[in-house]
């Protein structure tokens, strides 16, 4: 098989200069837009400038320079759609969007686009964007969130920062994006079958019948195939073109006055009417999927020949000459002079340097802290009429849930920049009442019901931060997060390390999880397993066990979003809500004392000690510490004194201080009511075997088992009886060798 790259280069030259120039169905000229000639061949330039950064890179990678070759030849068109927005309206690009990034570099003083994209295809340290760590299209000075190979999971958050832009105008703080402003969304035909795209899609469409303002413009780059699956001739237009609250657009990508108008109204109409647009723009894909896709093996000859025919280059070329603006000779020469300057230019960012240590690597996992003052909390006044119809609860100990919810208001009233949102959290005050009387007391722009769509609302938690809100979005159950996980995973986490600290997405996520939830729900309401969220670098775990320190660590999760920019998972144990009592009824064991909001805090990883007993030391969290504090009081009565270590925070941990904490015990005893694989407890373990050794070492872990209905959930989770068992048999053991005890409820 010919080399397609050098065949498509050298095709291009043979039309060029032998006037063998494609039409367009759709004739039209320069005059039928408000483009000057000049804007026009730099529009040209554009396209050919993002070609040969395509055709470069593959030559890159023979040479051992490149390590990325998914390219834009085929959809160079989509310099038009830059063209026709403005550069601080948001994009959120797809991966054959180079043609938009070197327009919009145009578009901006002081860029350098070439350089740029080379150095992001030579993974160097000095790339812009990411400092070495991905090829990204990227840009902070373009308004452009970095995205890597994304397959729709950039669509979510793109309807977040379209729905901020009206919140943005009901307060005066500050926004980055302006309230006049649109975002724009770039994904494939391909990409717009995924979940996560059409879930998007119905949100924004879901909202906009609603009359909810949400200017966005989706740009589907419909080139008719997804690596080797074609795309339905005409799927994409009966998919989209009649669907509610949203206008449909379409326009010719190899014509690019056509995609130029056509974009400029689908600009109009998002920005005047502040409504979702849907822009299906038909292009063509040049050179396979990547640098490594043998075309060939899954189209015939014939086929490849004919989109190659199809070259956007091809049709821009004839515009420029039928136009008068540039002649064949000249088109020729301008296509040589950027090859040249794209090979110049890539062997000096071949040669800059690259990332070496893991240091490097890791350096922008967290997000830079802010130079930024907390808010003062509420005067008096405010706090007495927002708690007016509490007055006579406020100084009596509460539960978990009431505590939360107080919080939540005087967190509200600090923070005017913080919204609430997420199914029933309104109105009806969330399935278990934790966000009661938000809603009344905030109002609709503050706490904010959503649909049922966890992708929906975490991604609206992405974009909400990238135009300054601290968002504290509501996932109802924590099984419930696997149909978003990504929206965390690979989007929240990884937007400061893909930006080198650049962007960032600060928020809160609220989850009501874990187990031993009575009378309610089997697995969906009791999963009681967090490895998802622990293996996510860079991410804040928090998971109180009480009342008093939940409100404590959730001032603190919504500072460490406010001045360090972090993500932060905040785990509730459903179960602890509504607990009151710890040993018998009415001892109000487990209820607590509303922390004045100006109290100090709990720092993040700061664990809490509690006891003075130096048998066993008991290592817990969430309902594993309300267990273990059961426990004590038996083991005390069998003549055991136990210290408690509530973890508190599962990430980051304080290793150093987890270890000096348990280096005066002999007996270590670890509760982890998740899974016995993937739990915790097996860091615990592992690091206090490494740090401190010659301890006897227990744990009691739940079963490797989903949760199942009634009484029977309780058959696989740790017990409070089982607790004291393990702990009576550890502080038996004798002898200097770390001792591994493998206590499950139900052996």
């Amino acid at each position: 098989m010919q080399d397609r790259n050098a065949v498509v280069r050298q095709q291009f030259i043979d039309a060029v200069q032998e006037g063998n120039l494609p039409s367009v169905d759709l004739p039209m000229g320069l005059a039928d837009t408000d483009l000057t000639p000049a804007q026009l061949v730099d529009l040209f330039e554009s396209q050919i400038m993002s070609r040969h950064l395509d055709l470069r890179s593959r030559q890159m990678q023979k040479d051992g320079n490149s390590f990325y070759t998914i390219g834009s030849a085929g959809h160079e068109g989509n310099a038009a759609c830059a063209l026709a927005a403005r550069p601080d309206d948001m994009a959120f690009l797809h991966y054959r969007s180079g043609a938009f990034v070197v327009q919009r570099s145009k578009q901006v003083d002081g860029e350098t686009p070439l350089y740029d994209m080379l150095l992001s295809f030579a993974a160097s340290s000095e790339d812009p964007i990411s400092g070495g760590r991905h090829k990204v299209l990227g840009s902070k000075s373009l308004s452009i969130p970095p995205q890597t190979s994304t397959i729709a999971s950039h669509l979510p958050k793109a309807v977040g920062a379209a729905f901020s832009i009206a919140l943005s105008q009901k307060r005066s703080g500050q926004h980055p994006l302006p309230k006049d402003s649109v975002i724009l969304c770039n994904f494939g035909d391909a990409s717009a079958n995924h979940s996560t795209a059409q879930g998007a899609l119905n949100t924004a469409c879901w909202a906009a019948f609603q009359s909810v303002p949400l200017p966005i413009v989706f740009i589907c780059e419909d080139n008719g195939i997804g690596i080797s699956t074609r795309t339905p001739n005409g799927w994409i237009a009966a998919n989209f073109s009649r669907r509610p609250g949203m206008t449909y657009v379409s326009c010719d990508g190899l014509n690019v006055l056509d995609t130029y108008r056509q974009t400029q109204r689908a600009l109009d109409l998002a920005r005047r009417a502040h409504k979702p647009v849907f822009l299906h723009m038909r292009t063509v894909r040049l050179l396979g999927h990547a640098g490594s896709d043998a075309e060939f093996v899954y189209r015939s000859a014939e086929d490849i020949a004919r989109n190659e025919a199809m070259d956007p280059l091809l049709y821009t070329a004839k515009l420029v000459i039928d136009e008068g603006l540039m002649t064949p000779e000249q088109v020729v020469a301008l296509y040589l002079s950027v090859e040249a300057r794209v090979e110049h230019v890539s062997r000096q960012a071949a040669g800059r340097p690259r990332l070496e240590t893991a240091e490097q690597i890791k350096h922008s996992i967290i997000p830079p802290c802010r130079d930024v003052a907390v808010p003062p909390v509420a005067d008096s006044d405010t706090r007495a009429a927002l708690f007016a119809h509490e007055k006579h609860n406020l100084k009596k100990p509460q539960h978990l849930a009431k505590l939360l919810n107080w919080a939540m208001m005087d967190i509200l009233a600090q923070y005017d920049n913080t919204l609430v949102f997420g199914e029933d959290v309104g109105k009806k005050g969330g399935v278990y009442n934790v966000t009661a009387k938000l809603y009344e007391k905030f109002g609709p722009a503050r706490v904010i019901n959503t649909l049922l769509d966890e992708q929906a609302i975490l991604g609206a938690a992405i974009g909400l931060a990238h135009n300054g809100f601290i968002p504290m979005p509501e996932i109802q159950f924590l099984a419930y997060v696997h149909n978003a996980e990504d929206q965390i995973r690979g989007e929240a986490a990884t937007l400061p390390f893909f930006s080198n600290g650049q962007f960032t997405n600060p928020m809160v996520i609220r989850i009501a999880g874990l187990a031993y939830q009575r009378g309610f729900g089997g697995h969906f309401h009791n999963d009681n397993s967090l490895a998802v969220f622990r293996d996510i670098p860079g991410i804040v775990i928090a998971c109180p066990s009480n009342g008093r320190d939940a409100v404590h660590m959730l001032r603190r999760s919504v500072q460490l979003a406010h001045q360090e920019q972090r993500v932060v998972v905040f785990i509730e144990p459903i179960a602890l809500y509504m607990k009151k009592d710890l040993l018998e009824e009415g001892d109000n064991g487990w209820s607590f004392d509303y922390p004045a909001p100006d109290e100090e805090g709990i720092a993040l990883s700061e664990f809490g000690l509690s006891g003075e007993g130096k048998d066993v030391l008991i290592i817990s969290y969430g309902n594993g510490h309300y267990l273990s504090s059961q426990a004590a009081h038996d083991l005390a009565q069998q003549g055991i004194q136990c210290t408690l270590m509530d973890l508190r925070w599962l990430a980051p941990l304080d290793e150093a201080g987890i270890a000096d904490a348990a280096r005066g015990y002999s007996h270590v005893l670890v509760v982890d009511e998740c899974r016995r694989t993937g739990s915790i407890s097996e860091a615990l373990v592992t690091l206090l075997h490494e740090r401190i050794g010659g301890q006897q070492i227990a744990r009691v872990t739940a079963e490797d088992c989903f949760i199942p209905l009634g009484s029977a959930s309780y058959a696989v989770l740790p017990s409070r009886e089982q607790i004291v068992s393990a702990a009576v048999a550890l502080v038996g053991l004798e002898g200097d060798d770390d001792v591994l005890i493998q206590q499950v409820s139900g052996q």
